[in-house]
């Protein structure tokens, strides 16, 4: 008969056993992003496609809820099925490849960068609450900027991958391949295209976000309010949605400076004008009144083009 003492180290072990690992719950996180990425994928290619000013199929008459007629630009699931015709179900996940890695490397990263930031010594109990928000928001930037600068090379080539079937180019093709194109032509320099603009709209977002929950949270949620622990639970979240509205002008940019000028149909004139750098673009887009195009899959309007200056 086994001993008291064998049976519980034996208890102690299965418990061991059962309980996941740092490794086991990377590799979780790893395979999670993955399958989220490709699910994601259509819908992000078209938004690319919409991004750089691509509108094969033509508008509709609708009307709108006061009964004006207007004319509307196909919505997601028209412009789904016309990828589908011209390249089959396979084609709606083109450049998928780079965003899984670009995924992975981003998951490796925050993990490690954010176990590296939980080792620093904590000072709370010196701290106000607004001093702790600021703290964690730039452990935050810090982390979301290391990440930024290790995929980025992996968004452009996604990116010029999807922009290829504006020209039905097959300049880039495999990451490897892709690699060794844009080295070839535009050195290291070319994997950074259109990295300020997303790196400062992500930081804008970031800070916008967290500042504008905690005063919310703090001066305009009473203590009082029996819900009041719910509405600050939700309280980031509303904030995400209606900063990142606000902030999605640079990552047009960013995306649009990613195509622009590498050769490809959609980054060249007449489709599009070569830009000197990011704020050219911006400055280019705001003029033309498509800031913020590519923002909605549904209900797209035909853009109404901006009148020419009269002054004299």
């Amino acid at each position: 008969m086994e001993s008291s003492e064998n049976l519980s180290g034996q208890e102690a072990g299965v418990e061991q056993d059962a309980t996941p690992t740092l490794v086991d719950v990377d590799a979780a996180l790893l395979l999670l992003g993955a399958g989220v990425t490709a699910i994601t994928h259509p819908l992000l290619y078209v938004k690319l496609l919409i991004q750089v000013g691509h509108e094969p199929l033509p508008p509709t008459v609708g009307t709108t809820m006061f009964g004006r007629r207007v004319l509307y630009l196909p919505g997601f699931f028209s412009y789904a099925r016309h990828i589908v015709k011209v390249d089959g179900k396979r084609g709606l996940f083109r450049g998928l490849s780079p965003r899984i890695v670009s995924s992975t490397i981003s998951t490796v990263v925050r993990s490690k960068v954010k176990q590296q930031v939980e080792l620093l010594p904590k000072r709370d109990e010196l701290q106000t609450s607004l001093r702790k928000v600021v703290k964690e928001t730039s452990h935050e930037m810090i982390i979301q900027c290391l990440s930024r600068v290790a995929t980025h090379p992996f968004h452009v080539m996604s990116v010029r991958c999807m922009a290829q079937f504006v020209g039905r180019e097959v300049k880039y093709g495999g990451i490897f391949s892709c690699i060794v194109k844009i080295f070839k032509e535009e050195g290291v320099a070319g994997f950074y295209v259109g990295l300020v603009p997303h790196v400062a709209g992500e930081v804008l977002f970031l800070w916008f976000c967290n500042l504008l929950a905690h005063f919310i949270n703090t001066y305009a949620v009473d203590d009082s309010f029996t819900q009041a622990s719910a509405v600050r639970s939700y309280t980031k979240f509303v904030m995400g949605i209606a900063v990142s509205a606000l902030t999605y002008p640079f990552m047009l940019v960013a995306d649009i400076m990613a195509v622009n000028n590498c050769g490809l149909a959609a980054g060249l004139p007449p489709r599009s004008p070569i830009f000197e750098s990011w704020l050219h673009c911006w400055n280019h887009l705001s003029h033309k009144g498509q800031l913020f195009r590519g923002s909605s899959f549904f209900f797209r309007r035909v853009p109404v083009p901006s009148r020419p200056s009269t002054e004299g």
